[in-house]
């Protein structure tokens, strides 16, 4: 019997080892939801802390239920680690690390390449190899194959197969999640590509099988530039209308009452999360190589870079029309999160616009019922204080970042001096009620 009717026997009988590197917002859910099925699975994470916490069962992903992480571990079917050498006992490795960008704004690939070295020193012969992380065309191919094979020794398509699947999370979604969200799989080889979908069928119900990683990784660019380019669009319309003295809002409710031809995007102080505000900079890099000038995209990328900037204009301009300096003001942001109802700051244009604010000499606090601590992009640690009528009319101006169903829009508008709406909450405005 061959290697691969060897793999695909042990997938049949649940015999399977999966190992999943990175326990965040991708890895954990993945994790558990093999678990669920009946798989062993073995989390790799360089996190001491996250380690301890799921071998004890204690949940830290809002996305997964307490109970059902609980019950997997208890039952022996998850365990994490920090120990590396044990990817030897995988049969699978499934990589979902961070792929941030570094201070020029260039893709930081240190976290796939530790990961793929880690697998080719560890690996055993006859694995299949899975990356999910953010990342530009070429990568699978052109980046991971040559680490792997470097450090094992062993040769692709003989002894691992390699694959590229996209994560497609979107914390605090309730109707989409791991299982039931569609998931694309594209492999360097025909076997890779039927022994990848024998493994990931056992955690989503329906894999969209495409014909190379290249095809797959640019599957996910184009899912979050689209986003990226009509956010983008939709944010600077708003800048212009305001200029204008045009609700945006209105405009928007308008034109979607067209039933052909148009897709409701909406306005806010910036874009947020892991992958939109990054991914067309990884499709930039990789365009550069090709000497190809991605023009739209540049632009969608930096009009959504300037939006925190733009948003802190519209805090001083309030501030301004009410004889009030930035300098000195008590300045109250409410919600830090880049999304509503979730406890994920990644990318948040709401900490840049307090820094901006900061840095201007604002004094400047926050609520948000999801997040009690938080650390900006320059490194200002700040902690949640209540949202009390005290609080709001201690505020020169309430700035309101993130749009969370917790916040009484009647309360706050009742109790604040000033208030700068970026997410319109507040459908009836007034004198103190400055819209985006």
């Amino acid at each position: 019997m061959n290697s691969k009717k060897q793999l695909l026997e042990k997938i049949m009988n649940n015999q399977e080892v999966i190992g999943i590197i990175g326990l965040g917002y991708v890895g954990l859910p993945l994790a558990v939801n093999f678990a669920e099925a009946g798989v062993k699975v073995i989390g790799f994470d360089k996190s001491q802390d996250k380690v301890d916490m799921i071998n004890n069962g204690d949940n830290y992903i809002g996305d997964i239920r307490d109970a059902v992480l609980r019950d997997v571990v208890d039952k022996v079917k998850l365990g994490a680690t920090t120990d590396f050498s044990k990817m030897k006992e995988c049969d699978a490795l499934i990589i979902c690390v961070p792929t941030p960008l570094d201070k020029f704004r260039k893709p930081d690939m240190s976290y796939i390449e530790s990961a793929c070295t880690e697998i080719g020193k560890n690996m055993s012969t006859n694995t299949f190899v899975s990356l999910e992380s953010t990342t530009y065309p070429t990568t699978t191919e052109d980046f991971m194959l040559p680490i792997i094979e470097k450090e094992s020794g062993l040769k692709h398509g003989e002894d691992f197969w390699l694959a590229y699947s996209p994560e497609r999370v979107d914390p605090g979604n309730k109707n989409f999640h791991t299982r039931n969200t569609p998931k694309v799989m594209g492999a360097m080889t025909t076997d890779g590509l039927e022994i990848g979908e024998a493994i990931y069928k056992k955690a989503i119900d329906n894999i969209h099988k495409v014909s190379s990683p290249r095809i797959a990784e640019m599957v996910k660019i184009l899912e979050n530039t689209y986003r990226l380019v009509n956010i983008s669009l939709i944010n600077e319309l708003a800048l212009l209308s305001g200029k204008m003295d045009i609700n945006i809002w209105e405009v928007i409710e308008a034109a979607k009452t067209k039933p052909f031809g148009f897709q409701a995007f909406y306005p806010g102080p910036g874009i947020g999360g892991h992958c939109i505000p990054l991914d067309p900079f990884y499709l930039e890099h990789i365009a550069k190589k090709y000497d190809f000038d991605l023009s739209m995209i540049h632009a969608a990328g930096h009009i959504d870079m300037r939006m925190p900037h733009y948003m802190y204009i519209k805090v001083a301009t309030a501030l301004n029309r009410h004889k009030k300096p930035v300098n000195g003001s008590k300045i109250m942001f409410l919600g830090v999160a880049y999304k509503p109802n979730i406890d994920d700051p990644r990318e948040s244009p709401a900490l840049e616009i307090m820094d901006i604010t900061a840095h201007k000499g604002g004094d400047v606090f926050y609520h948000d019922p999801y997040i009690p601590l938080v650390k900006t992009n320059e490194g200002r640690g700040f902690q949640s204080i209540d949202l009390t009528e005290e609080n709001l009319k201690n505020a020169d101006v309430v700035v309101l970042t993130t749009n969370h169903r917790e916040f009484d829009t009647e309360f706050i508008k009742k109790y604040s001096k000033l208030i700068v709406d970026l997410r319109n909450m507040i459908k009836e405005g007034g004198e103190n009620v400055y819209k985006l």
